[in-house]
This record gives structure tokens, C-alpha cells and sequence, in this order.
């Protein structure tokens, strides 16, 4: 877990950046899988970066005057029954210690002390839109402070995510050392998913071997669902099914991250089934390989977020010319976008709490440049579905490389090299298990 002072610098910066108001953050509810279980609870990624606090049916209330702040943590309280049935609860006692928070009230209370909070605030700062159920209460905290006596002014609504995604897109010491850890297993757990691929197995049967290390190696969880597609799943960006029979010839596509602390990692590789590359696959392999080390050599703080992608698109598309897939010239099937038939998403995304980390990638129409402490996905691919003046060799082939990326003040750290791209090294461990 993050250090108390940690999340109240954190609370501290985002008063700072209010000014005066007042902000709501509620956690994530629980989800009902069936009829009498629950999902695996996960908290909501902002206020959890705020507070810490592991628990449902929780807010964060940050009240903001100017160079003066003030935090109230709304919980469940204790409740012994519950506890035999469901396990431990902090409550507002031990919690308003153990979260460094200034005042922790019962989660039944929010309800009736938000419109005295609210009254005579310029702002109510809230992720309106995100929940209808939030939105009614906060329409219903509104119309309670327009209806008490004495108030001069109601708070007007204003977007809290721009603010709060703002302070998450850079990565502080303990932020960074937390995924690297997340990375360093999800590495582990796809050599060990290598090591255990054979001609004959199951998808799950790999999948199996990934989810094992993650928790063996005390990730919570994965931090998504599980890609492990072989042949032509490949080719399915998406692809979750896992049920399918590995075949002799065929490459197998793993994307699968784990979550350590809620922080994600997010590592796909592509090696061959029977542990040897075929002559086109190894072409098509090192074409995407070379892609990605061009996007790398863009990841470095003051150059552009699109360069990484700009660098890793005319690689591609160079190499698409010379293997046959598109004809013409290598700027003319950019310009025309031909090169998508086979490579048709971004290099990459920023990563952290969520796996599609928050933060603006673009202002006024231009893109942003980087900048030391964001996380990021460097992941080009190609995919070759069958089709008319395709050829044939390249028929049903999935590739992408995806690794996470820390951008430092000198250029890079690439956190999860751990995980094998070499041709070499890869032949190396397929079905060596």
C-alpha cells in the first residue's frame, strides 16, 4: 500500500488545483455477478489514487479554500454480523488513521451533510455523466442548498476529471517501483506461458499457466481479461474466447497484464507454437519487432506522443511494400491509409491505475509532448487476414509486441524487458517447460 503522506500530498495537489469548491469522489459500487454473488470487488481507480481506502460504498469529500483544505472520508461502519460473514471493515474510527484523512463520517450520512458542505461554494467539482445514480444525488444535493435560507450562492458544476487526470498521467518514485513490480511478474508469467506452449494444448490451458503466476507472485489480479489466441484468433484484436486447440505450425498471440496495488501491466508477445519460426512468420515477426524499436527510440521526454506512432507506421508500411501485402510507394500508402488493412490501432496507450490510463493526449489540436513520469504502451502490430492479392504465405498471421514504458528525464525505461522479443531467445524457451 501507498504511504498515508503519499495520498495527502495528493489530496493537497488537487485542492491546489481547485481553488475554492468543493469535490466529490465516490468509489466504485459493488456488482452483482448472478443471483447471490458478487464480482470481485474493485475500487474506482480516482478515488482510490486519492484516498488508498480498499472499501465499497465509500466518498471522498475534499473541501478547498484557497491555501486551505480539509478531507472527509464517508464509509460503512463496523458491523460485527457482517464482519463474521463478509470480513473485516475499517469503519470511520480506525480509518480516519489509517487513511490520513481530517474527518471520517457514517457512509448514511452523505446524503444530509453535503448541502451544508455545499452551501454558499462557487464549485461543485464531480465527474457529472459518468453515473446516473450519482447524478441524481448530487441534483438532489443542488436543489436542497437552493431551498435552505440564508444561502447567497449555489455552487455551479464543474468537470473534476480534467483535474484529478491531470495529476495521475505522472508517475511519482512509489508509483513507478509498484509497476515495476506488476511488470515484472506479468514477465515472468509469459515466459512461464512460453515455456508451457506445445502443439495440441488448449488455449486455457496457457491462460491457466499466466493466472497462476500472477497470483503465485501475489498480483491481485489480471488487469483484463486474458488474449491468448493462436492462428487465425490472432487476427481478432480482442479475441477472449480462449478455447481453442493450439496447432502445430501455427503462432500463438498472449496479451495479459497483471494489477499489483491496482497499478497495471500490460505485455502481449507472439512466438510459434512448435517453438520455430516459419519463414514468413519470422519475416512478418521481425518486421513488427523493428517497428517497435523505431516507436522506442521516440519515446523520450519533449518529442511528440504521435511520433512514437508516426516512427512505428513507416516501418510498417515500408515493409508491407516490400513483402507484397501493399503496393506503391511507402508515403502513398500512408497517405491513403492502406497500410491499415494490417495494422489498424494505435502503437500505444498510457497505463497506470487503469490499463488505458487517464490524461489528455491532445490540446487545442496538437499532441502533447512527453514528459518524464507518464507510463505507456509501445505495442505495433500486424494482422493478415486472407483476401484477394494478399499472399498466400502470410494468410492468418497475428503479431503484436507490447511493452510498458516508463519515460525518465534522460529518455526511457522499458519495465518490461524481463519478457523475451528476440527470435533467439524465444526458440530458446517455447515448450521448455
Amino acid at each position: 500500500m501507498f504511504s498515508v503522506k503519499t495520498h495527502r500530498r495528493r489530496r493537497a495537489e488537487l485542492a491546489r488545483a481547485m481553488g475554492h469548491g468543493v469535490a466529490v469522489i465516490p468509489t466504485s459500487p459493488e456488482r452483482p455477478r448472478n443471483r447471490d454473488t458478487h464480482y470481485p470487488y474493485r475500487f474506482d481507480s480516482a478515488f482510490y489514487y486519492f484516498t488508498g481506502f480498499p472499501e465499497p460504498e465509500a466518498v471522498l469529500v475534499l473541501v478547498a479554500d484557497g491555501k486551505k483544505h480539509r478531507s472527509l472520508l464517508f464509509c460503512r461502519t463496523r458491523n460485527e454480523e457482517r464482519e463474521i460473514w463478509d470480513g473485516f471493515r475499517y469503519g470511520p474510527e480506525r480509518a480516519k488513521a489509517a487513511f490520513g484523512v481530517d474527518e471520517t463520517l457514517p457512509i448514511e450520512e452523505l446524503d444530509a451533510q453535503l448541502p451544508k458542505l455545499l452551501a454558499d461554494r462557487p464549485a461543485l467539482y464531480f465527474h457529472l455523466g459518468s453515473d446516473s445514480h450519482w447524478d441524481e444525488r448530487a441534483t438532489g444535493w443542488l436543489k436542497r442548498v437552493r431551498e435552505m435560507r440564508g444561502v447567497e450562492l449555489v455552487p455551479e458544476v464543474r468537470d473534476i476529471t480534467r483535474l484529478s487526470d491531470e495529476l495521475r498521467i505522472h508517475k511519482d518514485a512509489e508509483e513507478l517501483e509498484t509497476m515495476r513490480l506488476a511488470a515484472d511478474i506479468a514477465a515472468d508469467a509469459h515466459r512461464r506461458a512460453m515455456a508451457a506452449t506445445l502443439p495440441g494444448r488448449w488455449e486455457y490451458e496457457v491462460e491457466a499457466e499466466l493466472l497462476y503466476e500472477f497470483r503465485r507472485r501475489g498480483a491481485h489480479a489480471p488487469s483484463y481479461p486474458p488474449i491468448v489466441a493462436g492462428g487465425a484468433n490472432a487476427c481478432v484484436l480482442h479475441y477472449v474466447a480462449n478455447d481453442a486447440r493450439l496447432k502445430k505450425g501455427d503462432l500463438l498471440l498472449i496479451d495479459a497484464g497483471c494489477e499489483v496495488d491496482g497499478y497495471a501491466s500490460d505485455i502481449t508477445r507472439t512466438f510459434p507454437v512448435s517453438g520455430r519460426f516459419s519463414g514468413p512468420q519470422r519475416d512478418l515477426y521481425q518486421l513488427v519487432l523493428a517497428a517497435q524499436e523505431a516507436a522506442f527510440a521516440k519515446a523520450k521526454p519533449g518529442l511528440s506522443w504521435n511520433g512514437m506512432h508516426d516512427a512505428a507506421v513507416k516501418v510498417l508500411a515500408r515493409g508491407f511494400v516490400d513483402l507484397g501485402l501493399c503496393q506503391g510507394s511507402v508515403d502513398g500508402v500512408i497517405e491513403s491509409g492502406d497500410y491499415k488493412r494490417f495494422y489498424m490501432h494505435r502503437t500505444g496507450h498510457l497505463l497506470g491505475l487503469d490499463v488505458h490510463d487517464v490524461g489528455r493526449l491532445q490540446r487545442e489540436g496538437k499532441w502533447r509532448k512527453l514528459e518524464p513520469g507518464m507510463t505507456l504502451t509501445v505495442e505495433p502490430g500486424c494482422y493478415v487476414r486472407p483476401g484477394e492479392g494478399v499472399p498466400e504465405a502470410f494468410w492468418n498471421i497475428g503479431i503484436r509486441i507490447e511493452d510498458d514504458v516508463a519515460i525518465t528525464a534522460k529518455g526511457r525505461e522499458i519495465l518490461t524487458r524481463h519478457a523475451p522479443t528476440a527470435v533467439a531467445e524465444i526458440e530458446a524457451i517455447v515448450g521448455k517447460e
